[in-house]
Parts: C-alpha cells; sequence; structure tokens
C-alpha cells in the first residue's frame, strides 16, 4: 500500500461477522463500516463484523468489485485544504444478492445479533403519508410467498421466523437511512408485512424485537470515474469503488439493543435515551438549509453546492432564513449550540472538495419539502414569526419546477412527479395559488393566508425580476 494510506490497524482474520447489513452502498461504508473499522483498531467488538446481503439487481455489480478486493474499500476524507485515505476492513463478506436461502440461513445464525439497513427511502414502501403500503405490489408478493421472499423486509421475516423455530434470541434491527423515526418506520415495515401472512409472528416481533432509531450524518457523493481517476492520481491507489466524503460524521442512537451491540461509544457514536432532538435538529437546519441554497442555485445554473455557497447572495439568505425563521423553531438539544452547529453546517456546505451537485439537492423536492421546510414554516406561523424567507424558498422551488433556468436552459426531470410539477408551476405563474393547493405538501400551511400572500408576492417578484434581485430585497428587508 503507498506510503500516507492508512490499512486496518487489526487482523482481519480475527473478525467475524456480528452484523448483517442491507445496502452497502456509499453512505454505509463511509459512516457504519468506518465506525466499526476504528472500534476493531482499537482491539474492541471485533465479532461485530459486517455481513453484506442485498436484493436489488445492482448489488450484485456491487458484490462483484468488492469481491475482488476481499471487502476491502478505500475510504477519502476530504476536507478543504487536505484528503486523508484509509483502507476500510470491517467488511468479511456478502451474500450473494437473491440468494433467499442462503440469507435467511445467515439470519438466523446466532451469531448475527444485529440486522442493520441502508436502503434508502423507497426500500420501506412508504404511502404518500409516509405510512407503511400494505398494497405495494413488493409486499403483496411477500405477503402471498413468506418462504420465498424478495424484499428486505420480507427476508427479514424469514430469519426471524426460523430463529423463533430454533429457539434462538432474535437480533436488534437498527435502520442507518436518513429518515425521521427511522426505527419506528423500519418496525412499522416488518410487522406490517408479518400482519398480511403471519399474525403470531407479528405479535410475537411486536413484543421481541427492538428498533432503535438514529439520526445518521456525512455528505457523502456518489461514486464516479472521477473519484476513482482522484484516488489513483492523489494516493496511487486503485480501486474499483471508492468512497469520497466529508470529514465530518455524526451517528447518534437509542441505546436499546437487547441481544447486545458493539461499543461504539469508544470511537465516538452518541448513544441516548431519546434521538429525536438531535433528528429535527438535523432535518430542519441542515436538510432545510439544503433545499433553501438548492432552488436558486439551480436557477442561476450553478453545479457544484461549494460554488453555491461562493455566491454572496445564496450565502447570505441562508444564514438569514437559517436564523430568522428555522433555528427559532427547533427546540433545544442537549449539549448543543445550534448557532455554532449552524455555523459548522455551512462551513461543510462550502467544501470544495466533495464534489456535491446542486441538482442532487434539488431532486425530488415533492418529498423532501413537507419533510424539511413546511414543518418549518408552520412552526414559525404558530409562533407569529416571519415566513418571508421561507415562502421565498418554496417560490424558489416553484419557479425551478417550471422547468428552465434564468438563462432558459431546460432543467431536465428531477422528481417522480415532474410533469404534474411542471404543470403546477406554469398554472402558478398566473395564479401562485395553484402551487399551494397541493394537499399532500402543503397541507393546511397552503391555506394559511399570511403564508399565501408571502408566497404569491415572493413568485411574482421572481418572475418579474429575477432570482438575484429577489434575494437582495430579501437580504435587505424589503420583501
Amino acid at each position: 500500500m503507498p506510503d500516507g494510506v492508512a490499512v486496518p490497524g487489526y487482523a482481519r482474520s480475527d473478525l467475524s461477522a456480528g452484523i448483517l447489513h442491507f445496502g452497502i452502498g456509499n453512505f454505509h461504508r463511509a459512516h457504519q463500516a468506518t465506525y466499526l473499522d476504528r472500534l476493531f483498531a482499537t482491539g474492541e467488538g471485533q465479532d461485530w463484523a459486517i455481513l453484506g446481503a442485498g436484493v436489488m439487481e445492482g448489488d450484485r455489480k456491487a458484490r462483484a468489485v468488492l469481491q475482488a478486493q476481499d471487502w476491502l474499500t478505500t475510504l477519502v476524507e476530504q476536507e478543504a485544504t487536505h484528503s486523508r485515505a484509509r483502507v476500510i476492513g470491517s467488511m468479511v463478506g456478502y451474500l450473494e444478492p437473491g440468494d433467499a436461502a442462503a440469507i435467511t440461513a445467515a439470519l438466523a445464525d446466532p451469531a448475527i445479533r444485529i440486522v442493520s439497513l441502508t436502503i434508502t427511502e423507497g426500500g420501506y414502501f412508504l404511502d404518500s403519508s409516509d405510512r407503511f403500503d400494505p398494497t405495494h405490489p413488493a409486499i403483496q408478493a411477500d405477503a402471498s410467498t413468506p418462504d420465498a421472499p424478495g424484499t428486505v423486509f420480507g427476508l427479514i421475516l424469514a430469519g426471524l421466523r426460523l430463529r423463533r423455530e430454533k429457539g434462538f434470541a432474535p437480533f436488534t434491527v437498527m435502520s442507518c437511512d436518513n429518515i425521521p423515526h427511522n426505527g419506528r418506520i423500519t418496525r412499522n415495515a416488518l410487522i406490517g408485512l408479518a400482519e398480511l401472512s403471519d399474525p403470531a409472528l407479528a405479535a410475537w416481533i411486536a413484543e421481541n424485537i427492538s428498533f432503535p432509531n438514529g439520526m445518521v450524518d456525512r455528505i457523502t457523493p456518489a461514486t464516479s470515474d472521477r473519484e476513482r481517476g482522484m484516488l489513483e492520481s492523489d494516493f496511487g491507489v486503485r480501486d474499483g469503488w471508492p468512497v469520497f466524503c466529508e470529514a465530518f460524521t455524526q451517528w447518534v442512537l437509542e441505546d436499546d439493543f437487547p441481544s447486545g451491540r458493539p461499543p461504539l461509544e469508544k470511537v465516538g457514536v452518541q448513544f441516548v435515551p431519546d434521538v429525536s432532538p438531535y433528528e429535527l435538529m438535523k432535518i430542519r437546519i441542515l436538510n432545510g438549509g439544503h433545499a433553501v441554497i438548492a432552488y436558486p442555485a439551480g436557477l442561476l445554473d450553478i453545479h457544484f453546492v461549494h460554488e453555491a455557497m461562493e455566491h454572496p447572495l445564496i450565502r447570505a439568505f441562508l444564514a438569514k432564513i437559517e436564523h430568522d425563521e428555522i433555528i427559532p423553531g427547533v427546540p433545544p438539544v442537549p449539549d448543543t449550540d445550534l448557532g455554532a452547529y449552524y455555523d459548522l453546517i455551512a462551513s461543510r456546505f462550502s467544501n470544495p472538495k466533495i464534489g456535491d451537485t446542486v441538482r442532487r439537492l434539488c431532486l425530488d423536492g415533492s418529498n423532501r419539502q413537507p419533510k424539511f421546510i413546511v414543518p418549518s414554516i408552520a412552526d414559525s406561523l404558530a409562533r407569529n414569526g416571519s415566513v418571508t424567507g421561507l415562502a421565498l424558498e418554496s417560490a424558489l422551488w416553484c419557479r425551478y419546477c417550471y422547468g428552465t433556468s434564468e438563462s432558459g436552459a431546460e432543467i431536465a426531470p428531477n422528481d417522480p412527479n415532474w410533469d404534474r410539477l411542471t404543470r403546477i408551476a406554469k398554472a402558478a405563474r398566473d395564479d401562485p395559488g395553484t402551487w399551494l393547493g397541493m394537499e399532500e405538501v402543503y397541507g393546511a400551511t397552503g391555506r394559511d393566508a399570511r403564508f399565501a400572500s408571502a408566497f404569491s408576492e415572493a413568485l411574482e417578484a421572481l418572475w418579474s425580476d429575477g432570482t438575484e434581485a429577489v434575494l437582495t430585497s430579501y437580504i435587505d428587508g424589503r420583501l
């Protein structure tokens, strides 16, 4: 290994699997796998190594790449002035995707005491209200043929059924996805599927299985040839699937692991009785902040997130809306200064090494806005605070969904509901209230007269004066 590249500080032959993880992607390897790698280097927890599993067709390619590298991953942590590379060795195997028999057998192994998930929000089968959708075709298929599962939850049920039959203790199910109340969401999905085919098993799960909620945070872009080339040129390492990420990382977990857990508190994981305050802080300040900078940057044809933060109007827009309208609605968080947390967020957004794109931040607004922005609007209205900036953020999203940037460039579809959003955005140019009529996004907030007035004024100003002029007006207090 070239000088300057750290390697696992432990004998990998001493590791044994204690965690089966579904979804071996970039975020998992930059986050959970990295924390475990650090723990193993201390000489502790080496019976908690990761065994990978997957159900998606794309998992086959991922497995093949990692298998050729003995399950190793090169992680590159990038800061503004320097980068560090290390090889992560906490994974010891990866079951063949789609091999239900092998995955079920591994899940039934008493050595596996945690089953963890990074399967993205779409993998939880949620409806428009973020409730488990038992009518989804994949769920219906697993309910009809529980002995031939095709979903992650069907596989977990098969493993739990076998453990119960053999008298083995159940494992803990731990979501590592960036979803509010991810433990509760996971519990609802697993019990919801079980109720369709085996109500007795559903009741047993409800009584015996733990689903700790967790807050995860680390900006981790997708890997492309750009990253592979950078790794080879900067560090002399060839890796078919390296991971590039920021240096910052955070993991807050509820300490609810009846079958045991690795001592991750020794490598920086925060174990708390209730993750909700941390979760709300991140959703409002970080995820909401991403939405604030996304749409003005998209309309101004800015490509990278750090370039958006270099634009003085966008940076000032973010600062004002955070301090005046978002942070005042965030409840206190233990041992945390919310102003300092925002300053850290702004610094992270400004990191030029990450290569995070504005288009990624603009993606899926119809799903993200009701989670990351609309609750801040509702809170601000309830305490009679300002909603001018948040109304402008909504207007910028509407203008973006019109489908052209201010230069006239076409914006490629960037939402599962893009055609509908574009149609409504075009109607809203003449009738702004049309946009707020999207009940699944705004609900009662869209019917609030004060917010509707501020939104209409902002949208009309964007069409008449342009993004930069309207941002200036807001920052100067004239909007």
